[in-house]
């Protein structure tokens, strides 16, 4: 009789696959469930890499850039790493050797049950759902539209620069008072560069269609001609978890590891992972491991941030990116990356608040009250 897995992972993107991958390796039997477990990852992943655990190695980075760059009301550099991901080598990397990998749709996902979409049961002494998050109109969400040009084609929209992190000049055909989104260009290690219009945050994001009309004078404004039959890259995901009382423990954008001021969450469960896997094998509650009390301030204190941007005035986005790409790179670090880091992140919103114009102090009072 084939002994119970300890544990069954369903969805296989690059957060089910870290934990499966890691839950093989610390000696628990592992099923992994996904509809196409070998098919290629097609977004474009990027992290600081001070984010990133050691163990995965830097044969994962597509790219790097030392120092990118932001422009909100000027141009500013940014003294931090940051690169995008190899998806092929990051998937070779979270092998699932010793994981028995079952191709095959989700139907109802219990905490010790998967029922598949033809009937089939798998079942674990522990059931972790880490399939991603859908477009849902409760939640706010991230959408971008974007082409993958030649670095040379791509130059004239760059500037100069290695990598635009944000630049939210308006030179895409938009008024102080549109709904604002920024130019996200990032080299991807192979002779070309992404140039993505991509609307932060929104409950609804910008539409696509608007977002690649906005790019088009962008880059219409930049001088650059996008050669023919271009790569394209479409986004659109929540930036925030639901809220529900499900009996089911989650992993990854799922559990809430999004960052909802960034839509980051690879870097995240990376890190993560870890520690949830410990407590698995401990017999702990892993939900606790993945959510200590510090962990949870933080989350708290970001929905603050994400309900600011949701108020922020159109016409203000440039100052208060500009405010917070000011602060030290200490507390760029703790707001973005530190996610139990509950003191570093109350004192970047803090240093926030009292250097942004009264206007967005008042928008940032506002949220915290009613959050």
């Amino acid at each position: 009789m084939t002994p119970t897995p300890d544990l069954a992972v369903v969805g296989l993107g690059p957060a089910g696959r870290a934990l499966a991958h890691r839950a093989a390796r610390a000696g628990l039997r592992v099923v992994g469930i996904d509809p196409h477990p070998d098919r290629p990852w097609s977004p474009t992943y990027a992290a600081w890499v001070d984010e990133l655990p050691r163990w995965l190695g830097p044969e994962v980075l597509r790219a790097t850039v030392g120092r990118p760059n932001v422009w909100a009301t000027r141009s500013r550099v940014l003294d931090r790493e940051y690169a995008i991901l190899d998806n092929a080598a990051l998937h070779r990397r979270l092998d699932l050797e010793g994981v028995r990998v079952v191709a095959g749709v989700a139907a109802a996902v219990a905490s010790n049950t998967v029922v598949l979409r033809d009937g089939t049961e798998v079942r674990a002494r522990r059931v972790m759902d880490a399939r991603g998050l859908r477009p849902d109109p409760t939640l706010a969400e991230q959408t971008a539209f974007g082409l993958v040009l030649p670095t040379a084609a791509a130059a004239p929209a760059m500037g100069g620069a290695a990598c635009w992190f944000m630049d939210w000049r308006r030179d895409n055909g938009t008024t102080p008072e549109d709904p604002p989104s920024f130019l996200y260009a990032v080299p991807l290690g192979d002779d070309s560069v992404l140039l993505e219009e991509t609307c932060l945050v929104g409950r609804p994001g910008l539409a696509l269609d608007e977002l690649r009309r906005r790019l088009d004078a962008r880059l219409r404004a930049r001088g650059v001609e996008p050669p023919a039959n271009l790569e394209v890259e479409r986004v659109r995901f929540p930036v925030q978890a639901p809220r529900s009382a499900g009996t089911v423990d989650a992993f990854g954008a799922r559990a809430g590891l999004i960052h909802p001021g960034t839509g980051y969450s690879v870097a995240a469960s990376l890190t993560a992972v870890d520690d949830v896997v410990e407590a698995l094998v401990a017999g702990r509650d892993p939900g606790n491991a993945l959510w200590p009390w510090r962990a949870r301030i933080v989350r708290s204190l970001r929905g603050v941030g994400l309900s600011a941007l949701l108020r922020l005035d159109p016409a203000r986005t440039e100052e208060f990116f500009d405010a917070f790409f000011a602060l030290p790179v200490e507390r760029q670090r703790a707001y973005l990356s530190g996610r139990a880091d509950a003191t570093g992140t109350m004192h970047t919103m803090w240093a926030l608040f009292r250097t942004v114009p009264p206007p967005i102090r008042r928008t940032l009072a506002r949220a915290g009250v009613g959050w």
